[in-house]
C-alpha cells in the first residue's frame, strides 16, 4: 500500500481514484501521519436462498401471536 500526502491528493485526485479502482490501496496522509484510505468498493454479492434459510429457520416467538392481536386491536402495553 502506497502513502500519498494530502496535498498530491488534491493535486491529482483523479489518477488517484483510478488507481484505488484498479485495486491498489492507497494511504493519504496529514503532517505525515496516515489519515485515511483510499480503496476499491468491495462487489456487491448477490445471495441464493439456500445460503439465506437458516437465518430465517428458527423458532418462532410463542407471545408472537398474543402481541400480533393486542398491537391490531389497538392495545397498549403497560
Amino acid at each position: 500500500m502506497s502513502e500519498v500526502g494530502l496535498r498530491e491528493v488534491r493535486q491529482n485526485a483523479g489518477a488517484l481514484v483510478r488507481r484505488a479502482q484498479a485495486g491498489e490501496r492507497v494511504t493519504i496522509t496529514v503532517a505525515g501521519r496516515p489519515a485515511a484510505v483510499l480503496g476499491p468498493v468491495s462487489p456487491r454479492a448477490w445471495r441464493k436462498w439456500d445460503d439465506l434459510a437458516g437465518v430465517f429457520d428458527q423458532p418462532t416467538d410463542p407471545g408472537w401471536t398474543a402481541d400480533l392481536r393486542a398491537e391490531r386491536s389497538g392495545g397498549q402495553d403497560g
